[in-house]
């Protein structure tokens, strides 16, 4: 029975690091895409993608969140939407690690945009991992191969994925998963297409097709659903903490994949990043020592 238990409270864990993988991947075919087509066309492309992927399922279930849960669903898609393209728009202008760790500042975001919108608490810990986080911030900035302008901009992608995912926690579990992610993934869709429109053409090459087809149903219809799941099923600040691997595995695919060579100095800055993130979740990073112990105790 506690061995079931156990495998059952792992699932979600697992799921969402599965999704940090998938996001960690993105960043390098996302930067190669939109090297050779119009970010706004991507963007709409991909979830456009991620709005035919859920339809099946979901249309039929879309009247069950009512007009209140259809406008938050519309508003987070908005914000996904806007943020999005300031990531994307600043992974043209920089290196994927650096987008990778700096996308990780929501993290440390998040309690701070929950302050400024619901006036919720925010712990002393949280305002020394901002300071930290910062602080790595300005040690990316620097690295040769970046862009200060390109770690702004994702910086503000980074800030408003932060009050999409509040909005998230005070609303989503309301409503029915299904029906609420396609909602948002086709407001999404439809606010990127508008932007779009002076520059869409039919993509061509597998290069953006690849990436369309990936960021579409694995980084945004399945991985935005399993986020909903998973949130149902664990805690915030389990979810948080699984969150900060994201930029850990964008550093490793961009080594890997896209040649990123960040050099000491870099590798500092991300590892003060990380710092800041696990200093603004303490609780979270008692969660990852009682993981890591618990292997060891059976």
């Amino acid at each position: 029975m506690l061995g079931a238990e156990h495998d059952r409270s792992l699932r979600p864990l697992l799921a969402l690091i599965a999704v940090t993988g998938v996001w960690g991947l993105t960043f390098v075919q996302v930067k190669d895409a939109v090297a050779v087509y119009p970010v706004f066309a991507f963007l709409a492309l991909r979830f456009g993608i991620a709005t035919v992927a859920l339809a099946p399922p979901a249309i039929s279930r879309v009247r069950s969140i009512g007009r209140p849960g259809a406008g938050a669903a519309v508003f987070a898609g908005l914000l996904l939407a806007a943020g999005y393209a300031l990531q994307t728009f600043g992974l043209e202008r920089t290196t994927v690690s650096s987008a990778g760790f700096v996308t990780g500042m929501y993290v440390v975001l998040t309690p701070l945009i929950a302050l400024a919108v619901f006036r919720m608490h925010v712990a002393r810990a949280a305002w020394g991992g901002v300071a930290l986080a910062t602080l790595g911030l300005a040690m990316l900035a620097g690295v040769h191969g970046g862009s200060m302008a390109g770690d702004v901009l994702v910086l503000g992608g980074a800030a408003v994925y932060s009050l999409q995912i509040v909005v998230m926690e005070r609303y989503a579990q309301r409503y029915d998963a299904l029906a609420f992610t396609f909602v948002e993934m086709l407001a999404a869709a439809v606010g990127l297409g508008l932007c779009a429109l002076p520059h869409l053409a039919v993509p061509r090459g597998w290069t953006v097709w690849g990436a369309l087809l990936v960021t579409g149903i694995f980084a945004s219809a399945l991985a935005f659903l399993i986020q909903m799941w998973a949130q149902q099923r664990t805690s915030a600040t389990r979810t948080a903490l699984v969150f900060t691997l994201e930029p850990v595995f964008a550093a490793i695919f961009g080594y890997w994949l896209a040649g990123d060579r960040l050099g000491a100095f870099g590798w500092v800055g991300c590892a003060v990043i990380i710092l800041g993130i696990v200093l603004a979740e303490p609780a979270a990073a008692k969660v990852l020592v009682r993981l890591i112990q618990r292997p060891a105790a059976a």
